[in-house]
Order: C-alpha cells, then structure tokens, then sequence
C-alpha cells in the first residue's frame, strides 16, 4: 500500500505543471502584450513626427497616418530647410540657418556634459572617499541637496540669471548657455559617480599609495579607469538632458546662441504653425539622439547597473 502511495503522489507531481502550464503561457502573454503596448504609445509620437514631416497641409490637417495609404509622402517639410533632395546643393539661408542652430546644439550640450562630469566626478570622489561634517550636515546630506536642486522650477531662476548674465555679458553665448547647462545636469551626474565611486574597492587605492603612488595618482591611475563606464553614462545622459533643453535657451539667447528646441518652437508664420517644417526640424533633431541610443546603448546600461552588485 505505501508503494502504491507513492506512485500515485508521483502521478500528482508530474501533472500538476501541466495545470500551471496554461497560467502561465496566460501570464506571459498579457506581459507581452502590454510590453507593446507601451512600445506603441511610446514610439507613436516620433511616427508622427517623421511621418508629418513628409505631408502637406492638406494631410496634416485630415490626420492622414499611413503613407503611401492614407496619403503620398512630399518633401514639402524638408523643402522648406533646404534638406530635400532637389535643394540639397542649392544654396540655402535656411539650412544655413538650421546647421548655426545644430552647431550651438552640439557645443552646448557636449561642452556642458564635459565640464560637468570633470566637476561632478570630483564632488562625487570626495563624498565617497572623505567624510565631511558642516553643522548637521554629512556626505549624504550633501549628496541629497544636490540632488534636490533638481525639484527647484527653472522658472524660479529666471529673473537671477537675467541679472546675472546681463551684467556679466553672457547673454546669447554659447558661454553663458555651457554654464547653465552644467548647473543643471551637475546633481545628476554627481549622483551617478558617487555610486560608482562607492563599489570600487578603498584597498586598490591603498595599494597604489603604498607602491609610491599620491592621491592623485591614485585617482587617476586606478579609480578613474576602472569608473569609465560610469563616466560615460553620465556623459550621455546629460547631453540627452542638454540637447532637450528648451527653457533657458529660449531665455538666454536671441540670435546667435540659439539651439534646435528654439528653432523648432520657432516655426509659426502669418497662416498658423507649419506643421511640416516644424516636424522636420523636429525629425533631425531627434535623429542623433536615436543613434546615440542605438549604438551607445550597452554603455548606458552598463554605467547605471555597475552599482546595482557588489
């Protein structure tokens, strides 16, 4: 009777995934499906927005979606920069205009991402390495205030930086818009490099000292290969966060240190907004973005998980 017990609980055993089997192929479908479900409604907008940058104003006030369905793709949008192929190697003030837009884009957005990963890198070393004491304050209370400097509205420093920059003639500088910038990304990439800093072992750095090495050296030498990835992530992460920018663009800059979300809110005229210049513009600003997460994709992912194990 016991031998026959057991089978019979083994039988139980062996069947009972074949009950969950259905539970769980149900599970993983609704996962999925609202997997892509997100993937639509998050890629929907840039659809639309390269998909219209090929319309007329008839298409674009219809709502037409599908081309070469629902409407016939026209280089009218790109026409009107001067990207088209038929105006490509014509000469044009408007492309003209938007290369001066993209370049201020790229300084800005790079020489800011730059200054503030040199900076932050050595804020974030020195709270993870030292310990500071100022009234009640410590390393993660400063760390925690500069984080919160990102709950501060822009809105609030408007008027300051006004002041500030026009007595300090920084007004419509690519200068001027660097600094801002770095102000504005520093607590982040602060953070970011802190908890790189936090996994790297104090015992390499230790060893360095001991074989003749100074702090310096030390911090050039082991710490600051081993934090790259960190370093890099932050770095793309700000010029993600730069290149967006739109506020203090729009406040700081009247012709020559324009940038690209300037020239896209730009796009108005006497007959309304043209829709289809302003999602060219849009479209090729968004591009470098896109390949910067196509390709630099595995060292984004890499910097921000190199903390999550130690």
């Amino acid at each position: 009777m016991a031998i026959k017990s057991t089978s019979h609980s083994g039988n139980e055993s062996r069947a009972e995934p074949r009950f969950r089997r259905p539970q769980f192929l149900t599970g993983s479908l609704l996962i999925y499906a609202a997997l892509v479900f997100w993937a639509f409604i998050s890629l929907f907008p840039i659809y639309w927005t390269i998909t219209t940058s090929f319309k007329t104003a008839v298409n674009v006030t219809q709502g037409h979606l599908i081309p070469f369905v629902d409407f016939t793709p026209d280089w009218k949008g790109w026409r009107s920069l001067g990207l088209s192929p038929d105006t490509i190697f014509v000469a044009s003030t408007v492309r003209d205009e938007f290369m001066r837009r993209f370049f201020n884009s790229i300084v800005a957005s790079a020489g800011a991402s730059f200054l503030a990963v040199v900076i932050g890198s050595l804020a974030a070393y020195g709270l993870s390495r030292f310990s500071y004491k100022f009234l009640w304050l410590r390393n993660k209370d400063i760390s925690f205030f500069f984080l919160s400097q990102l709950i501060l509205p822009p809105v609030v420093l408007a008027m300051p930086f006004l002041v500030l920059y026009k007595h300090l003639m920084l007004l419509d500088t690519l200068a001027g818009l660097i600094l801002v910038y770095t102000l504005m990304v520093l607590p982040i990439v602060i953070w970011i490099m802190r908890d790189q800093f936090d996994t790297i072992p104090v015992e390499l750095e230790q060893a360095a000292l001991v074989d003749g090495c100074s702090i310096w050296g030390a911090f050039m030498r082991i710490v600051l290969p081993i934090a790259l990835p960190g370093m890099v992530a932050a770095f793309i992460l700000s010029v993600i966060l730069c290149w967006n920018e739109y506020f203090f663009a729009a406040l700081l800059t009247s012709s020559n240190a324009k940038t690209l979300p300037v020239m896209v809110a730009s796009q108005t005229g006497s007959q309304g907004i043209n829709w289809w210049s302003m999602a060219a513009i849009a479209t090729a600003a968004i591009m470098p973005l896109v390949l910067v997460g196509i390709f630099l994709e595995r060292y984004i992912v890499k910097g921000l998980t190199a903390g999550a194990v130690k």
